[in-house]
């Protein structure tokens, strides 16, 4: 079986997300997801009723956002979140924009041409909570290679 990359990071903004304080996020989203989209390695990504998810609540505080997608392995990720400048200059400046949060990104191993679901995504984020980094949910510093099918066929059939 072919594995893919699943992520999703989240964000807690600050303010509305509507206020003018955030409009440098908010205005830089189709640059940068149009960069990402362009990437080596990028399969497909979550979009609410327009071009990036902010209009999606996937969480009761309307301030969260989320941001999900998948790669074809871990090092396109890697290269995009890390390497590429437009999105290193988002990340620098997400102090501006957004709240700490503990938990705000998760990677997991998904079969290639499926896409993961919002609440799979907060399952995740839970299993890496509860439990660090695990095959079932990881970090960028704490990697897994891509599980067997037995490791992730029990996990998957609780998800369905």
């Amino acid at each position: 079986m072919v594995y893919q990359i699943a992520q999703v990071n989240i964000a807690k903004f600050r303010l509305p997300q509507e206020h003018p304080t955030n409009a440098g996020f908010v205005d830089s989203l189709d640059r940068v997801n149009k960069i990402a989209e362009s990437q080596p390695g990028f399969v497909w990504r979550f979009t609410g009723s327009g071009n990036d998810a902010l209009d999606v609540q996937a969480f009761k505080d309307p301030n969260m956002a989320i941001n999900m997608s998948v790669w074809s392995d871990l090092k396109s990720l890697v290269n995009f979140v890390y390497r590429d400048e437009s999105h290193k200059e988002i990340m620098r400046r997400r102090k501006e924009w957004f709240d700490k949060v503990e938990f705000y990104m998760v990677i997991w191993w998904i079969e290639q041409d499926r896409k993961p679901t919002i609440e799979e995504a907060k399952i995740r984020l839970e299993l890496l909570r509860q439990n660090g980094p695990t095959y079932s949910a990881f970090t960028f510093k704490r990697p897994f290679p891509a599980p067997s099918d037995e490791i992730v066929r029990p996990f998957e059939d609780e998800c369905a």
